[in-house]
């Protein structure tokens, strides 16, 4: 473009009103908004002004490039509006803490990997709930140190900052670990409360988000209550958990393992030791009628159990024919007075009467043919008795 030298000589800018028609801030520290009016202080010419307005843009870092300029004869323009800088939000310092942590967002674990690849070897795990420190940011990938576990994971399974500290608080719960033994736990926040219980030093009490603040004092759960505890006794913390090794994971697999393997030799033994001892004594002569008898009273005193608690009462009759101490015939240990109140009563009659069961039957030839699951057992009892012995199905034979 040309300029006539004499327009140019003749004009002489004593000063600028320049009226932004576009602006955009290149420095967030310097925004102003497009159609604020800007005033601007020069002693220079047109070609000057523009200069002036560069050294404007360099040093606030405000875009001058789209503007509309109009000349007045005032010698001097002041500053209508000064552009504000926009302050960031203050973080807590539980907010700040969390800038720098990761939670794996995730229903069970994420795999911690040795390098940034999906084919690379397991370093450990994160589970649902474990906090990492965040070393580095990749591409698609998180350097994250958590516990003995140092390695990388997939940042899209991942949430860090408020996220995280949101996800840790619904996930993980805010735990209030007692400092001290013996301390209170009372129903209200007062020295004068009633004490629920009292809770040991390292117990860990759910902490109550919800409940109404009182100072000096932690508002936790007790059995489903609200209760509270001396906040000076307590440490208030998200209940986060931290990653493990490969190593670390295989060495609780096999306690594991090892620890069930010891509760089943356990329960073995224990089982063994209740087991009834069984002896093959000589068999009783008897009639048919010996037979149905026996098994009529094993139908009324055990028809619903076991077919082990059967031939246990039938036992414990012949144990009385062969003791000495009893009757020698079957007839007579079971109608012996007050001794079997379902042949005193007539039940046993009835069953006869009515047909007794097979099994029962077999129950009572087995324990006539000297088989006896009682350990010599010559009296039992309903289990629920409290009589000490050994117990099969519902009776408890000595």
């Amino acid at each position: 473009m040309r300029f006539n030298k004499k327009v140019i000589e003749s004009t002489v800018v004593a000063g600028m009103l320049v009226t932004m028609t576009a602006i955009t801030a290149v420095s967030p520290q310097a925004q102003i908004p497009a159609g604020e009016i800007i005033a601007f202080k020069s002693e220079s010419s047109v070609a000057g002004v523009f200069d002036d307005l560069a050294f404007v843009h360099a040093s606030a870092g405000v875009d001058f490039s789209a503007l509309s300029v109009s000349r007045e004869k005032t010698k001097t323009i002041t500053v209508s509006k000064a552009a504000k800088a926009e302050e960031a939000p203050k973080l807590t310092a539980e907010e700040q803490e969390w800038s720098t942590k990761l939670m794996a967002n995730v229903d069970e674990t994420l795999n911690v990997r040795t390098q940034p690849d999906e084919n690379s070897e397991l370093a450990g795990k994160l589970h649902r709930g474990d906090r990492a420190d965040i070393v580095e940011q990749l591409d698609g990938w998180t350097h994250i140190v958590s516990g003995n576990v140092d390695g990388y994971v997939k940042s899209e399974y991942c949430l860090t900052g408020a996220e995280a500290l949101e996800f840790a608080r619904e996930v993980c719960g805010v735990k209030a670990t007692v400092l001290t033994t013996g301390l209170r736990i009372r129903q209200t926040p007062s020295e004068e409360a009633a004490v629920y219980a009292s809770a040991a030093e390292g117990d860990k009490l759910n902490v109550k988000m919800d409940a109404e603040n009182a100072d000096g004092w932690v508002a936790v759960d007790y059995n489903g209550a609200g209760a509270y505890v001396k906040a000076e006794y307590v440490q208030v913390g998200i209940a986060y958990g931290s990653g493990i090794t490969i190593e670390e994971e295989q060495a609780i697999i096999k306690a594991a393992r090892e620890r069930e393997a010891a509760e089943k030799a356990a329960q073995m033994k224990q089982a063994a030791a209740q087991a009834p001892s069984v002896t093959q004594n000589a068999s009783v002569a008897a009639s048919v009628d010996d037979v149905t008898l026996l098994g009529a009273l094993i139908q009324c005193e055990a028809g619903s159990e076991s077919y082990e608690g059967m031939v246990a009462v039938g036992a414990v009759v012949m144990n009385r024919v062969r003791s000495g101490a009893y009757p020698s015939s079957i007839y007579g240990v079971i109608y012996q007075g007050g001794q079997f109140t379902p042949a005193g009563n007539g039940k046993v009659a009835s069953v006869i009467a009515s047909g007794v069961s097979g099994s029962c039957l077999q129950a009572a030839q087995q324990a006539i043919g000297g088989y006896d699951n009682t350990g010599g057992a010559v009296s039992f009892r309903r289990a629920s008795s409290g009589i000490s012995g050994l117990v099969i199905g519902n009776h408890v034979f000595f």
